[in-house]
């Protein structure tokens, strides 16, 4: 009876032991996260929390100085005519972008996983936009959307018809750039989703092909629940690459018609601190965007983890 106790007591003794982490690995563990984490605080720390400090100043970003003045900065964005044109403008773009880069995405992955002729060459052409500047696509799509001499122009003159002035009516300018944006970013999330449906599970769509399952009930109860994963990775990454975007409207449209009417957050962040030289009123704009995506994102990670339980 001792001896099997005995015996049981340094099995577990040893498992206990073999459970805790070496000290090498400790070790190494630290040689490879330490100066990653350095560098993190250096470049993506320590800028953030300049910038918050900076919002609390009057600071000419050619001044050597800058006076602190509270909450001032703050009091102004929320009163200021322009600031809600420029949030619904924000939210209008963002939301555009976001569900218009994963419906076509999807639709095109759907497409494009079948087993289709020439299909490689048409992931290389979907794809080759993602990788392109943003300020190149800009300079190309004022082409497409000229009211004089575009291809869009051209083609409705063919019917008959008018083309709308996309760089006077500001919605219509709104709605070239939100165009042009999805167009550049259609190929990021095609090949996350192409990725994501050529490793999902053969054996549902043999067991759903074998019960007969319609398209559509086996679009959403067999395949979109396979995607939900990459489908919030995509939700989060899209949309805070949206609400960061700058070259495409400072190409097209520098912020107009009309003064703000597609002046985003991240574009008044520009506006403020280059041109109108406030950097103080700048660096607010930015910590409001900051703290919006911020709460934005822990929604969706919240509404994940439900979704998941």
């Amino acid at each position: 009876m001792w001896s099997l106790s005995s015996a049981s007591e340094r099995r577990a003794a040893l498992k206990k032991r073999s459970d805790r982490p070496d000290r090498n690995e400790w070790w190494l563990a630290a040689v490879l996260l330490v100066p990653n984490l350095i560098f993190v605080a250096i470049f993506t720390y320590r800028p953030l929390a300049d910038n918050i400090r900076l919002s609390f100043t009057n600071w000419n970003i050619s001044s050597p100085t800058a006076d602190y003045i509270g909450f001032a900065n703050y009091k102004e964005w929320w009163t200021h005519p322009n600031t809600w044109t420029v949030v619904s403008n924000t939210v209008v773009f963002t939301a555009a972008t976001v569900i218009g880069s994963l419906l076509l995405g999807l639709g095109l992955a759907l497409v494009l996983d079948q087993k289709l002729k020439g299909r490689n060459f048409v992931r290389s052409v979907v794809f080759a936009p993602y990788i392109i500047s943003g300020a190149a696509i800009g300079v190309a799509f004022q082409f497409v959307f000229d009211p004089s001499f575009g291809l869009i122009s051209d083609v409705m003159g063919r019917f008959g018809l008018t083309a709308p002035d996309f760089y006077q009516r500001p919605g219509w300018a709104l709605f070239m750039v939100t165009l042009t944006y999805i167009w550049k970013n259609l190929g990021y999330t095609f090949v996350i989703y192409l990725a994501a449906l050529q490793g999902r599970r053969k054996d549902l769509d043999e067991a759903a092909e074998i019960d007969g399952t319609s398209s559509w009930r086996h679009l959403t109860r067999v395949l979109l629940p396979q995607l939900r994963p990459t489908t919030f990775f995509l939700s989060i990454t899209v949309l805070l690459n949206s609400m960061q975007v700058f070259d495409i409207i400072n190409v097209m449209t520098r912020g107009g018609p009309q003064g703000t009417a597609t002046t985003t957050m991240v574009y008044q962040v520009y506006q403020e601190t280059f041109v109108n030289t406030r950097a103080g009123y700048g660096a607010t704009v930015a910590t409001i965007l900051f703290l919006i995506l911020l709460v934005v994102t822990m929604i969706q990670v919240r509404f994940m983890q439900r979704g998941e339980k």
